[in-house]
């Protein structure tokens, strides 16, 4: 009996001993991981899981925690992040909002990792959107993706008005669209430009040699020849009745309206690639295609968008960081997300691939990328923005003349740039 009783106990003492060795081991391999945080934004939080199982398969000592932010959220998230000293160690930023987070301090400089790396070329990627990464001289991310507007249009419609192809010029574009709008019949028109959307006026706006801003960034420049001449073809395009004064919000949906021949043209983004291939009937998946901008003497210029990925200066993981960034950079990890969530790759070479390259709706995208150009690089760019969508309503809806409504825009950036004013005076001060 007693030999019975030890037995057990001894079995017992034995299974507890492995129990702690295991339990050291499994500490001890625990503290050799790094765990890097990653916040990304909306959509490409949700599939960018797939590609991070591959990155640990190839770095066991880097574990990666992805928190995704509604875009909603993000910038009032991040700025209190940064106010209580919590900012993750990566992130997915909007290329708009990096001049006001480099400004913070809130960001690493890169350009000391792209030197010593050659899995990040910077001849590689699109130059316009490099472009957006670069505040004051310094490089403070490298694009994950990139987005640019240009034309969707039917090709049915503009060839019955007399157009087999997409213009190429504003004074082709007009004809065209005056061509379309006496076709499509009382009620229909040639081209939809949301009012609660800036980005068609911008497009054509950086089609300028004039800049959009003066005085290194410190004051409006919307009464400038070129910013008029945008602005005035925008508009005219109401007057003359080829566009109707409505919102996204005052019709049934952009796909539906599209397929019915309320308007022909459409300025939007890739986004809209795949919701075209799955909304519109069947019966017209042939008649619709994408061309890029037209300019006013030939091929236009557009905002280059997107994001990009960043390392926050807190983070005490830089150099894991960098390993993340560079296999998130490489040409098949973009091409992947691509076939994941229809982002456009920044790179020409993953453009290489032949499910892009042959891919008839994306080709005008790989054209309109070599022309994309960054935005001003202020903090106060997405408010001066939206003051560029309220002068042209106000020109649409109220009969402002473009005099009166150039003249209130310049007002409003500068009182908006007011701040950027004073800051750059105390920094030139002996």
């Amino acid at each position: 009996m007693k030999r019975g009783a030890r037995g057990p106990l001894w079995s017992r003492l034995g299974a507890f001993a492995i129990t702690l060795v295991l339990a050291a081991c499994s500490h001890s391999g625990a503290s050799n991981v790094t765990v890097i945080k990653f916040w990304t934004i909306g959509r490409e939080g949700e599939v960018v899981r797939t590609l991070l199982d591959d990155f640990e398969h190839a770095h066991p000592n880097i574990r990666v925690e992805v928190q995704q932010l509604p875009l909603t959220a993000a910038h009032e998230k991040l700025l209190t992040a940064f106010a209580g000293d919590a900012l993750p160690d990566i992130g997915q930023l909007g290329n708009t909002w990096i001049p006001e987070l480099a400004t913070l301090g809130a960001l690493e400089p890169l350009q000391p990792y792209v030197d010593a790396s050659s899995a990040v070329p910077h001849d590689d990627y699109f130059a316009g959107i490099w472009d957006t990464n670069v505040i004051n001289g310094s490089l403070y991310g490298v694009p994950w993706y990139i987005d640019t507007r240009l034309l969707f249009y039917r090709k049915d419609l503009l060839a019955r008005a007399g157009f087999p192809e997409p213009p190429r010029d504003w004074s082709e574009w007009a004809r065209a669209l005056a061509a379309v709008k006496a076709d499509a019949g009382a009620g229909n028109y040639a081209i939809f430009l949301p009012l609660n959307e800036f980005e068609p006026l911008l497009n054509l706006a950086v089609q300028s040699p004039d800049p959009l801003l003066a005085d290194n960034d410190t004051r409006g420049n919307f009464e400038s020849p070129g910013f008029r001449r945008a602005f005035d073809f925008y508009v005219d395009m109401f007057r003359r009745d080829w566009a109707p004064p409505m919102s996204n919000t005052e019709i049934s949906n952009v796909w539906d309206e599209f397929a019915k021949g309320f308007y022909t043209f459409y300025i939007t983004g890739p986004w809209n690639v795949g919701e075209f291939s799955r909304r519109l009937p069947a019966a017209l998946q042939n008649d619709w295609a994408t061309a890029p901008l037209p300019g006013p003497d030939g091929p236009g210029a557009a905002v280059g968008g997107g994001s990009s990925l960043v390392i926050f200066s807190n983070s005490p993981h830089k150099h894991e960081v960098w390993q993340l960034i560079e296999f998130l950079s490489a040409p098949e990890q973009q091409v992947h997300f691509h076939a994941l969530c229809g982002d456009l790759p920044p790179r020409r070479s993953a453009w290489n691939d032949p499910e892009l390259a042959n891919d008839v709706h994306a080709r005008a995208f790989r054209d309109q990328l070599e022309r994309v150009k960054p935005t001003p690089k202020v903090p106060e760019w997405e408010r001066i923005a939206q003051e560029i969508r309220l002068a042209s309503e106000r020109a649409i809806r109220g009969g402002e003349t473009t005099d009166a409504a150039l003249r209130e825009l310049d007002a409003r950036a500068d009182t908006i740039l007011e701040k950027r004013r004073w800051m750059l005076s105390r920094s030139s001060t002996p």
